[in-house]
């Protein structure tokens, strides 16, 4: 009889903590979901999952559930969800996403109350303005920025007697003509191909629009951000130079991941579809920095230019989905806050592998987040050169799909003034 009530009182304890836990979640803890791109570390389960149990240990009412997108099929499955009514509370990607695509749809919360006067000073100014909308929303709070750039086989130049049009200390061209005479010379030394302008696709198209607007000084868009501005005459005049170069391919068979590959295999001894990503794990081959398959030393260049070059940067933050919950709202808002602007951001900085869009958080010094990183120190040196990020122009995706349509136009031969004009047309829809 005794061990009977005494199994009796254990079950009840039992229940009764059960039921103490149960009424304890369900009336103190909010769970959010946050879905991310492959942003760096971000894109990796144990990085991501050291960042959460460090946010939910410091926010013990909220729970983060994560699932991981891939740029193959990620945009589908947001859209879906969205379709569905289950959107995410919070995603991590680029302002091209976050605020000209689904915040313009009025999809994204308005986040410009968390960003106060002291966040204005710290945060790279090209970076916040692109978080922006024109009529003062903002649907994206930034964490990181990197800037793309070019790329060539330093050996393989070296012994082309090449290097000589190349500022190695700045990582600059000494001038357009420079870098059309070391291509020449590569070509020459090598009885092939140096670089090519990949058009099979969008895939790193980054590459071949900074690549033309810098050769003669053109730009992109307008400084509004209403209007493709690439039919210009100094964009047609760069189009005809590296359409004349016999050491420059266009090739719409491969698009920049293809061209990562065929460089890092040294088909290729330049690319044009780089950035620190690749410089630190060139790809993604995991065989050791700033080195090609066969162990050539890698040197990443800024665009050529005959002035300073404007360099095609990558912004990368969180957006929060306005699905209904305010309580999950604020949860998500805590969230940002913890990562992007709290004495834990440099781990949040760490882990995407690219540059704090902000010098100091929260009174924490984040300028030198990548002190024992020489890669990423000497990669810093581009940074200045970030130009104006034009990715939130309106009707963005089929302007993407314009420009490397028109760029295989322009390699079959076809009058480069007449095609340039017919697709930016497409792109400013007339």
């Amino acid at each position: 009889m005794k061990k009977i009530i005494a199994m009796l009182l254990a079950v009840m304890l039992v229940i009764g903590l059960c039921a103490c836990t149960v009424e304890q979640n369900d009336g103190n803890t909010v769970e959010i979901t946050l879905w991310t791109y492959p942003i760096g570390g971000w894109g990796t389960q144990a990085t991501v999952d050291a960042l959460i149990d460090g946010f939910e240990a410091a926010n013990p009412g909220i729970k983060v559930k994560v699932e991981y997108l891939t740029y193959t099929d990620g945009d589908d499955k947001v859209n879906t969800a969205i379709e569905g009514g289950q959107a995410p509370d919070l995603i991590m990607e680029g302002p091209e996403r976050l605020v000209a695509n689904w915040g313009a749809k009025g999809l994204m919360v308005d986040l410009s109350g968390m960003i106060d006067a002291t966040d204005k000073s710290e945060i790279n100014t090209a970076a916040l303005n692109a978080c922006y909308t024109a009529d003062g929303k903002c649907y994206e709070y930034p964490l990181v920025m990197t800037a793309h750039c070019m790329a060539i086989n330093k050996n393989v130049f070296e012994a082309a007697g090449a290097m000589e049009h190349i500022n190695a200390e700045t990582h600059t061209w000494k001038s357009v003509e420079d870098f059309f005479a070391a291509v020449e010379k590569v070509r020459v030394y090598t009885d092939k191909a140096v670089g090519a302008v990949f058009c099979g696709g969008q895939g790193g198209d980054q590459g071949t629009r900074a690549l033309v607007t810098n050769l003669k000084g053109g730009t992109f868009t307008n400084a509004a951000h209403t209007e493709y501005t690439w039919n210009s005459a100094e964009n047609i005049a760069a189009l005809q130079a590296l359409k004349d170069c016999a050491g420059i391919e266009f090739n719409p068979g491969i698009v920049g991941g293809d061209e990562i590959k065929l460089f890092y295999q040294g088909t290729l001894n330049m690319a044009f579809c780089w950035n620190i990503a690749q410089q630190l794990d060139p790809n993604t081959a995991g065989t050791g920095a700033e080195k090609t398959a066969n162990g050539d030393e890698i040197l990443f260049l800024a665009f050529p230019s005959d002035s300073t070059p404007a360099l095609q940067g990558g912004i990368w933050g969180f957006g929060i989905f306005n699905n209904g919950n305010d309580e999950k709202i604020e949860a998500a808002k805590k969230f940002i806050k913890y990562m992007c602007d709290s004495e834990k951001t440099a781990d949040a900085v760490k882990a995407a592998n690219y540059f704090a869009v902000r010098n100091t958080a929260e009174g924490a010094d984040l300028s030198n987040v990548w002190a024992d990183n020489a890669v990423m120190q000497e990669y810093n040196k581009l940074m200045p050169m970030l130009g104006d990020y034009y990715q939130v122009t309106t009707n963005w995706a089929a302007a993407r799909t314009a420009w490397w349509e028109m760029l295989q136009d322009v390699g079959e031969g076809k009058d480069i003034a007449e095609v340039v004009g017919q697709w930016a047309n497409t792109a400013n829809n007339k």
